[in-house]
Formats: structure tokens, C-alpha cells, sequence
């Protein structure tokens, strides 16, 4: 778990100036005009949903597609001008970068080149309280950012014409709460939200949460890299998803100002997969959303991912083979609540579990 000096430094420069960069981008957006003229968004597709539910896996799938076109780990951390940023970087950047085990530490080996979560910093650099304790993480159809929506197509558009794709794969967690808003904006779009037994999720947040305290007390550029890139799901800036659902204050929040851990894990994915549960009730959204549960994906990939692929209006291209290979329960940790602790999580979370399937 290492963010190299080079990263640091740029990455505090967009930090800093995000105006800065967002005209940068939009001057990128200009020279670049008549190469992104002729080229359509077409079903973009959005995995999202808490993080630890399966969604690098139905990431690192899609992105393997041929028409696929995703944000990758080189495109950090001058988001807002991928163009320029990837010229610079296929001609300064290190060629002999090998393939590591991601800071997860859950067996996912990533490169350069592997595809990542990395649309938050544009969300962040317009919306800039989306994650204050405070005020509400939902972005509906009543939200409007004229300036955002057409700085976010273009640079869709600028990702599909630097990876030769057609069609546009993010995954992004905080997007969960954002899906009515996407669907306005773009309103083809496909939603992909994996959801996971509240017990087994919370177990492996609480352990990505463990691992992050400690890396970002072992280096402090840790820390910063992940609240410059948006990720503020673990570590000393852990911050819970706001869906406005008990007041002004998610109520994870309370849970973990009072020492009670389990109970604010609890709490939050009761309120963001309550939020989905309440989404899906709308027509519209529900023909836009494919849930996808996690245990089910892992019992038995290949059908699972085959409905993901016909949901996406994807053709399988092989990934359907590879799903079946390579999908399968993890190994490498346990829930290890007291009885207590797990009727602490059923208490708060069963009434969203039952409408997912879970006992």
C-alpha cells in the first residue's frame, strides 16, 4: 500500500487549483472538437453500490469487453484532462511496472492499466458537499448542474476516444445515491448494483476499514491519496454515504461518534440499500437497475453474469467462460461477531435484507 512521491505531489495540485483544472479540461474539450464531435454515449454503464459487495469483480469483467471503456489506475491523478494526461504518461511513465495485489489486499492483482473508481474527483471538483456530514449524498431528477452535465458527457466522450471504445463502464460507489440523477442526464443508462448478506458485507468492511487505519498511520500520503481521489469509504476520513433517510445526519455517523462500530456499518447499509430498495419501487429506475447479489454471483457466475451482459445490451465475447473460471467465494477472512454483535446487525438491517432476499 504505497503512493509514490511523483502521485502525491500532483495529486495536491488538484487538490488545490480544481477550478484550474476544470478550464484545463474544458480547453482539452476544444482542441480536441472535431475528434469527439461524432461520437455518441451509448448505454453508458454504472456499477454502484457499497464498497466490499462485488463490484471490482463486475468491473473487471465488463472491462474486458471489446467495446469497453473505463477509467484506469494511470488516468490518476489529472482526471479532468485524460488525453493530455495519457499522452504525458505513455511517454514519461515507467513501462516496467509489474502487476501487484491492490492495497485491498483481496487477491485482486491490478496494473497500470487495470480499470478503476476514479469518477469521483469530477463529482467532488462541482458538488462540492456531497460528502459533508450535514447535507444529503442524493442527487435526484430535481438536481440540476448545467456546467457539470456538459463537462462530465465530454469527457465521457474523451475516454471513448482514448480507449478506442464504444461503450462507457464506471463503477463508482457513491453513484448508488446518484442513479435518478444519471438516468436524467443520460437516459439510456444501465445500472448494475450488487448487494451482499448484511452480515458478510459488514465483516469485510470492518476489515478493509482496520487495514486502512493502519496504512494511513504508517504514511500520511496514504490518507491523502485517498480523500484526492475520492474514496472516503475506510480510513481516518471514513465518512458515511448520507441518503437524508433519518434526519441530517446519517445515522452511521452517530453510531461511530459513540464507539458503536458494528451498529454504524449496520446502519449504513441499511440506509443505502434502503435508498435502492425505495429507487427500484419507481418503474423507470427499476427497468435501469439490475441487482445483482452477491452470493448468487459467486454460487453459480455464469448465468448471473449473463444476465449483467444481456441487462448492459452487451454481447458475452467470451466473458461468460471467464466469469465461470474465475468467480468464487472468498477465502482469506471470516465474520467473527459475538452472537450478540450478529443479532445487533439483523436488528437494524432486516427489514432492507428481506427485501433483497435475505433472511
Amino acid at each position: 500500500m504505497e503512493v509514490d512521491p511523483w502521485t502525491d505531489k500532483v495529486g495536491g495540485l488538484l487538490e488545490r487549483f480544481p477550478r484550474l483544472l476544470i478550464k484545463t479540461g474544458d480547453f482539452e474539450t476544444r482542441v480536441l472538437g472535431e475528434r469527439l464531435a461524432d461520437i455518441a454515449i451509448d448505454r453508458p454503464v454504472y456499477i454502484a453500490g457499497l464498497a466490499r459487495s462485488g463490484s471490482t469483480i463486475l468491473l473487471e469483467l465488463l472491462a474486458r469487453h471489446p467495446e469497453a471503456a473505463t477509467h484506469r489506475y494511470r488516468d490518476f491523478p489529472l482526471l479532468p484532462v485524460p488525453w493530455a494526461w495519457n499522452w504525458f504518461v505513455d511517454r514519461a511513465g515507467r513501462s516496467d511496472r509489474q502487476a501487484t495485489e491492490r492495497a485491498h489486499r483481496d487477491g485482486i492483482i491490478v496494473t497500470p492499466e487495470s480499470p478503476e473508481a476514479f469518477e469521483e474527483v469530477l463529482w467532488n471538483a462541482f458538488f462540492t458537499s456531497l460528502h459533508e456530514r450535514r447535507a444529503s449524498a442524493v442527487l435526484d431528477r430535481t438536481t440540476m448542474h448545467p456546467r457539470f452535465e456538459a463537462f462530465y458527457r465530454d469527457h465521457i466522450r474523451k475516454l471513448l476516444a482514448l480507449r478506442r471504445g464504444r461503450r462507457y463502464i464506471s463503477k463508482g460507489n457513491y453513484n448508488v445515491t446518484r442513479i435518478a440523477y444519471l438516468k436524467k442526464i443520460l437516459p439510456d443508462a444501465r445500472f448494475i448494483v450488487p448487494v451482499r448478506d448484511p452480515v458478510w458485507h459488514i465483516a469485510s468492511l470492518v476489515k478493509q476499514h482496520r487495514l486502512f487505519l493502519t496504512a494511513a498511520a504508517q504514511d500520511e500520503r496514504v490518507r491523502r491519496h485517498m480523500r484526492r481521489s475520492g474514496h472516503f469509504e475506510f480510513g481516518p476520513d471514513r465518512r458515511a454515504i448520507n441518503t437524508a433517510s433519518h434526519g441530517m445526519v446519517a445515522r452511521a455517523d452517530i453510531h461511530w461518534e459513540e464507539g458503536e462500530e458494528i451498529a454504524g456499518w449496520a446502519a449504513q447499509w441499511a440506509d443505502v440499500y434502503g435508498h435502492v430498495a425505495d429507487l427500484m419501487e419507481d418503474g423507470e429506475a427499476a427497468d435501469a437497475v439490475k441487482i445483482v447479489r452477491y452470493e448468487d454471483f459467486c454460487a453459480d457466475p455464469g448465468p448471473t453474469f449473463t444476465a449483467v451482459l444481456e441487462h448492459c445490451g452487451l454481447e458475452p465475447a467470451g466473458l461468460v467462460e471467464i466469469a465461470q473460471t474465475t468467480i468464487s467465494p472468498p477465502t482469506y477472512y471470516e465474520p467473527s461477531f459475538t452472537e450478540a454483535e450478529r443479532d445487533e446487525i439483523r436488528r437494524i438491517t432486516s427489514d432492507v435484507a428481506s427485501r433483497f432476499g435475505y433472511d
